[in-house]
């Protein structure tokens, strides 16, 4: 397929800014690719969707808070760094995005909040990507807590307002324990305490893999021929426990779901044959478009995602290019919200 067939007009204020009050009451859209039908609830009503033994796979990486603001030294200009990830911990190397990057150049001095934290910029790594040398005194479990201090919710750039404190909670999933996402993995962040309390009552079996969630899932796609398109490498692990629990749920013909489109591309990492996984622990760049033979999910969720993201297309894929472009031109008719704090898609293919 090409770039060009996930073009489409979105309006931008459909563009949630902000989530819904309670996580498990945003609208959800289930999409039944068995008979294409679409049908509109909300989040909460997922639970009529599943059944005992079935398993659901959610991402437990947790999102620390990547984006800092402070000054340059001498001329003191406002500069923004977002944090990728940690590269050293004993000389607390950073692999990090700054802005203005035409002006933040090798040895510069950057501070933040005034100078509780002084980072030195050691190397160039892409046009805006700087390594930083964070300059503290202190052991590393003070140094990163110091540092996140500092720091504020990852919100998207298509959320065009200031981060506020509330962000630090919302923009997380309630299950998230292993740190390191600069992106929250969006669909897990509709499922409540209640919920999940209520999907365990019924018997739906939850599992969990962990894939940190990268800036790569927004890098803008510069070529029309798919193939060609190279996904930034994220790093995942598939436990041994939750390949049993998918191995399981597959021998007994149970359904499995996956809870957004980072765990789908975990799952898909993770084939080995008849529709099983096996334990993976690494890094993943697996690209997945239409069209695309999945073995492993019966269903997943996902929210509504921009034009021309690589999150629309395995959403596609897996739903069905025709299914899944008339859903979305159904969404905006019905004025559903996208984004990471906007609404919910269930698409069920078994």
């Amino acid at each position: 397929m090409k770039l060009s067939h996930f073009k489409f007009k979105l309006p931008e204020e459909l563009i949630a800014q902000y989530p819904t009050e309670n996580r498990d009451e945003c609208r959800l859209m289930v999409v039944n690719a068995k008979d294409g039908t679409i049908e509109h609830k909300i989040f909460k009503d997922v639970l009529d969707y599943f059944d005992e033994g079935d398993v659901m796979v959610f991402n437990n990486t947790r999102v620390f808070p990547a984006r800092l603001h402070g000054n340059k030294e001498k001329t003191g200009a406002s500069i923004e760094v977002f944090l990728l990830r940690e590269l050293n911990a004993s000389n607390k190397f950073w692999d990090v995005l700054v802005e203005p990057a035409r002006k933040i150049r090798i040895g510069n001095k950057l501070y933040f909040g005034g100078d509780a934290m002084v980072a030195e910029v050691i190397d160039n790594t892409t046009s805006r990507g700087r390594t930083l040398r964070f300059l503290y005194d202190g052991n590393h479990d003070e140094f990163k807590e110091a540092l996140y201090s500092l720091g504020e919710a990852p919100l998207p750039e298509y959320i065009k307002r200031d981060t506020e404190p509330e962000d630090i909670e919302r923009y997380q999933c309630i299950y998230a324990t292993e740190e390191g996402a600069v992106m929250a993995p969006a669909a897990g962040l509709h499922f409540s305490r209640e919920l999940l309390k209520r999907l365990e009552i019924k018997g739906v079996e939850k599992g969990f893999i962990t894939l940190h969630c990268g800036r790569g899932n927004f890098k803008e796609i510069d070529v029309e021929d798919l193939t060609k398109h190279r996904m930034d490498s994220e790093d995942m692990n598939v436990s041994g426990e939750l390949v049993d629990l998918v191995n399981a749920a597959k021998d007994r013909e149970s359904r499995v779901c996956a809870v957004g489109t980072s765990v789908m591309r975990a799952l898909a990492s993770s084939v080995c044959m008849n529709g099983h996984i096996m334990p993976t622990k690494g890094w993943t760049n697996k690209f997945i478009f239409p069209p695309y033979e999945f073995s492993v999910c019966t269903s997943m969720i996902s929210n509504f995602h921009t034009p021309y993201s690589t999150m629309l297309m395995m959403v596609a894929a897996f739903g069905g290019y025709d299914l899944i472009m008339k859903a979305y031109e159904t969404a905006i008719k019905e004025k559903y919200r996208f984004g990471a704090y906007g609404d919910a898609m269930l698409v069920i293919r078994e």
